[in-house]
């Protein structure tokens, strides 16, 4: 059987299960190129209690969650608080929205049903849920984990609304320099793909790419040479919003199923050119 990644080199952005990946990639011919973009996640407790105070003791007219871990996180930093109760009481008195199916679960075992809930697990499908409801002069407390999502903050201050943010997670930006090499690698072509398994790697690689001023560059590489893989809808819908607009990903949201389907990118195309 014709291996598809043959004589490619394909990189890894993330920082877990490298091994497994690049036996992925090996098994289908590739050669696998670990560059880090995750960088790191943590629990910023002492930064977010001040915000989960304010909530419990103001409340709010909105709560927009983004991601499960988030809330169970603010109900665990409610519960050293001695607040837990309350917290609860101010999900249940709001309008509450919800992004993504791990979000939707956690509230439905807290038994709270979302005014509004995204069709696909993307900000954008969050924002057309949203679209059609009233935000003027609201109070609005969105939920992030790690970083901001400024497309949102914008559609709700434009609806009107007051907008305030809650971060039980904070990310710090991974190491500089395999960032900097795997710009210079798109630079000079010398990767055929680079494989996103989360948002963060994305929003890592193009930050510094604006911050070095090739933006415009690494833009055109994935146009025109290497090609940006997302391993499901977030990461992809994070490509689109930087300027990529070529890029695949499987039907599902797997690392094995997006090796195989990156590999059958190759073959389809060398089918196409006769090869």
């Amino acid at each position: 059987m014709l291996k598809g990644l043959v004589g490619k080199s394909v990189v890894i952005g993330g920082s877990r299960k490298i091994v497994e990946i690049s036996t992925l990639i090996e098994k289908q011919g590739g050669t696998p190129l670990s560059r880090p973009l995750q960088g790191t996640v943590f629990l910023a407790e002492n930064e977010v209690e001040p915000s989960l105070l304010s909530l419990v003791h103001e409340g709010t007219d909105w709560l927009i969650f983004t991601t499960g871990i988030g809330i169970q996180t603010l109900l665990d930093l409610s519960g050293k608080l001695g607040v837990e109760e309350p917290f609860l009481r101010r999900i249940q008195q709001a309008q509450v929205a919800s992004r993504g199916y791990k979000t939707s679960n956690v509230l439905k075992r807290l038994g709270i049903k979302p005014k509004a809930v995204d069709e696909d697990g993307t900000t954008q499908g969050l924002i057309r849920s949203l679209e059609n409801l009233d935000f003027s002069e609201k109070r609005v407390m969105v939920q992030l984990h790690g970083e901001s999502v400024p497309e949102l903050i914008k559609f709700l201050e434009n609806k009107g609304a007051s907008v305030d943010t809650i971060f039980p997670y904070r990310h710090i930006a991974p190491n500089s320099e395999p960032v900097a090499t795997l710009c210079m690698e798109l630079l000079n072509k010398q990767v055929d793909a680079v494989c996103f398994t989360t948002k963060i790697q994305v929003r890592s690689l193009f930050d510094f790419a604006r911050k070095n001023g090739c933006l415009t560059d690494i833009l055109h590489s994935f146009k025109e040479g290497t090609i940006a893989v997302a391993i499901g809808k977030v990461t992809a819908e994070t490509l689109r919003e930087e300027g990529v607009e070529r890029y695949i990903m499987p039907r599902n949201e797997r690392m094995g199923a997006m090796i195989v389907e990156l590999s059958n990118y190759y073959k389809k195309n060398e089918d196409e050119k006769g090869w």
